[in-house]
Formats: C-alpha cells, sequence, structure tokens
C-alpha cells in the first residue's frame, strides 16, 4: 500500500509539473519557437486539466493512507465524496504539522470541488487563449494541495 500511496504522489507531483511548464509554454513566445509551436497557441486550458489530475492524485493517496480505494465507474465522484468524509481525520494531521489552524482541510475540499467543476467547464466550454486567469488560480491550488498533502503524508504517523 506504501508504494501506491508514493506512487500517487509521484503522479501528483509529475501533473503540477507538466502544469507549470504548459502554463509558461502558453506565455512565451521564445518557448514557443524554439518547439515550433504556434504564437497564438496557449494550453491554459490543458494547465486546468492536470492541476485538477495532480488534486485527483493527491486525494486518492490520502485515502490509500486510510485504506480506502476508489475505482470507476465514476471514481473522481467517489474519490470526492471519500475525501469529504476524511475531513476530521485530515484536520487533526494538519493542526498537528503546522500547530496552528492556518490551514483547515475545507479549504482543500473546496480546492477538490472547485477545481474538478472547473475541470469539465473551461475544459469542453472555453477556447484555450480565454483561460488564462482560470488557469493561474488552477495551479495555485493545485500548488497548495499538493504541498499540505504530501506534508500530511510523510508526516502521518511520526
Amino acid at each position: 500500500m506504501e508504494k501506491l500511496i508514493q506512487l500517487y504522489l509521484e503522479k501528483a507531483e509529475n501533473e503540477l509539473v507538466l502544469a507549470e511548464s504548459l502554463f509558461k509554454i502558453s506565455g512565451d513566445s521564445l518557448i514557443k519557437e524554439k518547439l515550433e509551436v504556434d504564437l497564438r497557441e496557449t494550453f491554459y486550458s490543458a494547465v486546468i486539466t492536470h492541476s485538477y489530475y495532480c488534486i485527483f492524485y493527491c486525494a486518492k493517496a490520502v485515502l490509500l493512507l486510510k485504506g480506502i480505494k476508489t475505482k470507476a465507474p465514476n471514481e473522481h465522484k467517489k474519490t470526492y465524496n471519500e475525501f469529504k468524509k476524511l475531513i476530521g481525520f485530515i484536520d487533526g494531521v494538519l493542526f498537528e504539522i503546522y500547530e496552528s489552524e492556518s490551514l483547515k482541510a475545507g479549504v482543500l475540499l473546496k480546492i477538490f470541488f472547485d477545481e474538478k467543476k472547473k475541470r469539465g467547464e473551461f475544459t469542453y466550454k472555453t477556447l484555450p487563449q480565454a483561460n488564462i486567469q482560470p488557469a493561474k488560480e488552477s495551479l495555485e491550488n493545485a500548488g497548495k494541495f499538493f504541498k499540505n498533502i504530501n506534508n500530511l503524508i510523510k508526516n502521518y504517523g511520526k
């Protein structure tokens, strides 16, 4: 189980790095030229999607920490619903790590909910070029989520 938890954290980090890279490429004409990408092209929708997957894999890792597995069909919905049930546990561990209430698990749950919704909304219903601000927010949310869940898992049981 520990290896699978680590795998999910690695996948989450990989998704975060990819989202950050796509955000940089979208706004940098020199990188686009070097990669032979049309200068009008952006990847902000993909930033939102990969940021969401960072959050999703983090949530899967926390669930596995508690022995909970989610699978298809409706794996994303099941993962969110199970994550929601762990709010008290997450709050307790985060409090032990940070010794303050600077971050409540409810904030992470809201991030998960908002990014799950945003993934569908901005990935399929708008042009990628119009998504710079939502992409920036998604990237910030994924970074915050990853940092806190990664710390939670590393410090759990110490």
